[in-house]
């Protein structure tokens, strides 16, 4: 019930209830909260109890469509169309996990050198994009 209550909060709920109900009351606080959730875990394992006994094997019936659904909340989406609507065959998603080859192509011939040395390089031909990206320094 209170597994994702750390010691942090537990320490600061103590702070706060020292400065809320004093360190005179705070210890009769604590144990009558502690018997409240004691009697309340004891009504609800006892309301079960009393089910189980008054429906029999009806009961399981009950609880078997609950622990499916509790199963698919622990699924991921791609486990619970594999195993629903797939029958556990997962060979259609397995073929697009594959990575694909990257095709060949002819290499590029080598890029003659340009006239002077504060020239742009020049554009390969055949090539849709320039050899470096001109950009505008003043607009960044």
């Amino acid at each position: 019930m209170f597994a994702n209550i750390g010691w942090g909060e537990m320490l600061l709920l103590v702070i706060a209830g020292l400065v809320i109900l004093g360190p005179e009351r705070l210890p009769g606080a604590i144990r009558w909260t502690s018997g409240a959730l004691r009697q309340a875990r004891d009504y609800v394992s006892g309301a079960t109890t009393q089910l189980r006994q008054d429906l029999g094997p009806e009961f399981d019936d009950l609880r078997e469509p609950l622990s499916e659904l509790q199963k698919l909340r622990g699924m991921t989406p791609r486990a619970a169309l594999t195993k629903h609507l797939l029958d556990g065959d997962d060979s259609i998603f397995t073929a697009f996990d594959k990575p694909t080859e990257k095709p060949v192509s002819a290499p590029t011939p080598p890029v003659p050198p340009t006239a002077g040395a504060g020239a742009e390089p020049a554009e390969q031909p055949g090539s849709a994009t320039p050899a470096s990206t001109r950009f505008d320094t003043d607009a960044t």
